[in-house]
């Protein structure tokens, strides 16, 4: 029997776990012998039925030097792992740039090693360069998540392509029965932005916008701890219109009340190669507004399923907010592009490439 053994450092409610977890179940409905080694803690990774778990101890730093010492702790486990538990039949799969130890230990050991690139941002700078070095020697195949990443984030003599992220089909199914179930919205008009607590996601920018457009309702969902927010937020204040949110498990209820879907991530510090968030939104009948630059442009097109609007553009941003808020038929254009759109990217679809690339 062929074995897989997938690695991925940070096991937490981010998109590429989210990603991850559906070419997970896929490989174990192949029949695949399927390994997962990833870090303690709740995330979309966690408790996959016919998965064999291998845990580490890892956890995220904001200190830098603490950072760097568990991410090589962390590899130095990887890496004896891998050599551990490789046998004649096994692929590895090595998800982000990040676990360079288990691709060294793939390519030792003479498997299979295939990366799978959702990021282009990886600071600090040499760290990218070293990465990037360890993946063109080790990876026998790359996939990437998008063709802005492809081109930005080359594998020189590396086989590549571009599988497009999916829904997972459980997601599918809970948007459209809610959709089928429930009449339009009412109450307030609400703008809905999912995102990690950095500044460079926007957050800053969405607060602002909240604070321009009183008379609507903003709602922010970020991937972090209730005591993260705090302290991110303390000795500020926050518009009364702005409702602020630790993870969540799921994320079903904000997109069942949300009109509108933002990301307004810095095309200058963190250009988004897909946009999870997008597409989720997309399939619940919601338009959105996305940044001008990277793999959002490949999902969203201007007065189809949205819009895309630079984030430091914060007059145009609050004007087309605006507009689309006073649609009415046209919105319900957009929402049926939107959900028609969001179809293509089928679990079906993205785990049948999958399995062509590991075969």
């Amino acid at each position: 029997m062929k074995k897989i053994i997938f690695v991925h450092l940070l096991n937490d409610y981010s998109g590429s776990p989210l990603v991850l977890s559906s070419a997970i179940r896929r490989f174990v409905e192949e029949g695949l012998e399927v390994t997962l080694i990833t870090s303690v803690g709740k995330g979309f990774l966690s408790n996959i039925e016919g998965v064999k778990y291998q845990l580490l101890n890892y956890h995220f730093f904001e200190n830098k030097a603490k950072r760097a010492l568990a991410l090589l702790r962390s590899q130095v486990l990887v890496f004896s792992k891998i050599l551990m538990n490789a046998n004649s039949n096994t692929v590895v799969y090595v998800n982000t740039l990040l676990p360079f130890g288990a691709a060294l230990a793939g390519r030792l050991r003479g498997k299979k090693v295939i990366y799978h690139l959702h990021e282009t941002t990886v600071n600090p700078p040499f760290l990218k360069f070293f990465l990037k070095k360890i993946a063109q020697y080790c990876a026998s195949e790359a996939i990437y998540v998008s063709q802005f990443l492809l081109e930005q984030e080359p594998l020189t003599g590396v086989p590549s392509r571009v599988v497009y992220n999916c829904l997972p089909q459980d997601f599918v199914e809970k948007a459209e029965a809610h959709l089928a179930a429930n009449p339009p919205k009412s109450g307030p008009f609400t703008v809905l932005m999912l995102c990690s607590l950095k500044a460079y996601k926007g957050v800053g920018e969405f607060v602002r916008l909240a604070e321009r457009l009183p008379d609507l309702r903003f709602v922010l969902v970020l991937n972090a701890s209730l005591d993260s927010i705090q302290r991110h937020f303390e000795g500020g204040s926050l518009p009364e219109n702005l409702f602020v949110f630790p993870s969540q498990n799921s994320v079903h209820s904000f997109y069942q009340e949300a009109h509108l879907v933002l990301n307004l991530s810095h095309p200058e510090q963190w250009v988004e190669t897909f946009g999870m968030t997008l597409l989720e939104a997309m399939s619940y009948g919601l338009p959105v507004i996305a940044p001008t630059v990277g793999g959002p442009v490949e999902l969203v097109k201007d007065g189809f399923n949205g819009y895309r609007v630079d984030q430091r553009d914060l007059p145009l941003l609050s004007e087309r907010v605006g507009q689309i808020l006073g649609m009415s038929e046209a919105y319900e254009q957009l929402s049926t592009n939107a959900r028609n759109f969001a179809k293509q990217f089928s679990e079906q679809r993205f785990g049948g490439e999958l399995v062509s690339v590991v075969a």
